[in-house]
């Protein structure tokens, strides 16, 4: 290339800078780099907010997915002791795992900011660190399905994957791989936040070897509150003479007069008093004449057939005469967190107060309520058997000595109690059994109940037309047009000039 080829080369290359359009290229490629560094700049800074304050993360799923229950932020406000989740796995390694992982992580990071640095979420590989699970002796370590440890002192407790998420059975049976479907990791780890800070736990015996119904779904509830619940048999042991409480859930044998013995000694505590006994009778036609009997000396009687409903406005989804919403009476409500919700039941027998001085009832249906009998003759109906009167379906009796109480609360149905039923947030039997032992037991009511949470719906938490329709016209119309606008007049701009 000769030099007058060069020359004329940088005169071009002056004479490009110094022009308008390199001028105004300059402009446009600087804000353009500008508002790169800015928008990098705000996503550092809004990062390390975010890590630093979790709940500033911005949740706008439809169910919630990643927004804690307001139950559990009152609770982590409150938290007065030190706690360590340990998640059994590296960091990267738990969230791996799947959406429903990454999605516990940051419902963690919540709670942790919740407590105001009472709660730390740490994670441990104890694989790479074995020494970790020696401390921790009651822990079935050999097991694959540990997922957290929940530590406060010298207590602990275990979290499985079963207490932490929600998986398809049947496909874990048939193909041995897990389809998760939902995350429990905020519910398993505040109720093990409860057990674990709870001294003193108040002791609750479950009588077994009656052939009892599924009484699982209580005693999982009573520990997720932190009773410490254990099972005996009257026919080989005695009641344990510091529980607080017996739970009699649905024998469909009676009770022997050795049995009724053990347990009318245990009530009447040698004059002292201060026990409690919850019997829920089994729903099916049992002949239990001892239990019977012995309920009698309590001034209380069973009926012998359903209680069934015709208030059109307590019937359960209009489903049967004989699931319905009851009503309470002034005894166990005042706590309840929110007493508008309801207690439903489901084939339920009749309780009679056979004196209103030592014995109350607690739930009641409508005066518009009756009871079929358990063989009703042909021409039975409904109408001929409404009593005009309200049905206790929960009641209690009392005896006292020595300024202190002794109860036998009994509920008709041992369905009111189900998992089907506990499990419901909008229904109130969980928080209604729950309150009744606080209560009765001179607990701090601290039960926080929360529903599982699914990643399955992908819509934005908006349910209102009006909120819909602003975001339709801001997403769908002013910003496209904005954006076409500044667009066009910067062309018109350029061109012109």
């Amino acid at each position: 290339m000769d030099k007058n080829t060069k020359s004329t080369e940088k005169r071009g290359l002056k004479a490009f800078l110094k022009s308008r359009k390199a001028r105004y290229g300059a402009v446009a490629t600087g804000i353009v780099l500008g508002t790169v560094a800015i928008v990098i700049v705000i996503n550092i800074i809004v990062g390390l907010l975010v890590e630093r304050f979790p709940n500033l993360k911005l949740d706008l799923t439809s169910n919630s997915a990643y927004a804690l229950n307001e139950d559990t932020v009152d609770y982590m406000s409150h938290l007065d002791k030190d706690v360590t989740v340990y998640i059994l796995s590296t960091e990267d390694g738990f969230i791996k795992n799947g959406e429903y992982f990454v999605q516990a992580k940051n419902l963690l990071e919540k709670i942790e900011s919740s407590s105001n640095g009472k709660l730390k979420v740490e994670y441990v590989d104890t694989a790479s660190n074995p020494s970790f699970t020696q401390k921790y002796t009651n822990v079935d370590w050999t097991s694959s399905k540990n997922v957290a440890l929940v530590v406060c002192g010298e207590q602990y407790k275990a979290l499985t994957l079963e207490d932490c998420f929600e998986y398809d059975e049947q496909s874990y049976s048939t193909y041995g791989y897990y389809n998760f479907t939902g995350t429990k990791i905020e519910q398993a780890v505040i109720t093990a936040v409860l057990n674990v800070t709870t001294e003193n736990k108040i002791i609750v015996d479950v009588l077994k070897g009656n052939q009892e119904a599924d009484y699982s779904a209580i005693t999982t509830l009573l520990n997720n509150n932190a009773y410490q619940v254990n099972e005996i048999t009257l026919l080989t042991a005695d009641i344990d003479k510091d529980a607080q409480f017996v739970v009699l859930y649905a024998p469909s044998v009676d009770l022997d007069d050795t049995a009724i013995k053990k347990l009318s000694d245990w009530l009447e505590n040698g004059g002292k008093y201060g026990k409690n006994l919850l019997y829920v009778p089994s729903s099916q036609n049992t002949n239990t004449p001892n239990l019977n009997a012995f309920l009698e000396e309590w001034k209380l009687q069973l009926s012998d057939g359903y209680v069934f409903e015709t208030s059109q406005n307590h019937l359960l989804n209009g489903v049967s005469e004989f699931a319905f919403i009851t009503d309470y009476t002034e005894y166990y409500k005042d706590k309840l967190k929110n007493p508008d919700v309801p207690v439903v039941t489901l084939q339920s027998r009749g309780i009679t107060v056979t004196d209103e001085a030592t014995a109350h009832s607690l739930l009641n249906t409508t005066d518009k309520a009756g009871i079929m009998p358990y063989n009703p003759p042909e021409d039975w109906k409904y109408s001929d058997a409404v009593t005009g009167k309200t049905i206790s379906v929960a009641a209690e009796s009392i005896k006292s000595g020595n300024d202190a109480e002794s109860r036998v609360i009994v509920f008709g149905s041992d369905k009111l109690f189900s998992q089907q039923f506990l499990s419901i947030n909008s229904f109130n039997n969980s928080a209604f059994l729950v309150n009744i032992f606080n209560t009765v037991g001179k607990k701090s009511d601290d039960s926080v109940t929360i529903e599982s949470k699914s990643l399955n719906n992908t819509e934005l938490g908006v349910t209102d037309a009006g909120t819909a329709a602003v975001m339709f016209v801001v997403f769908v119309i002013v910003i496209p047009v904005v954006i076409l606008v500044i667009g066009l007049v910067t062309w018109l701009r350029r061109r012109n000039k």
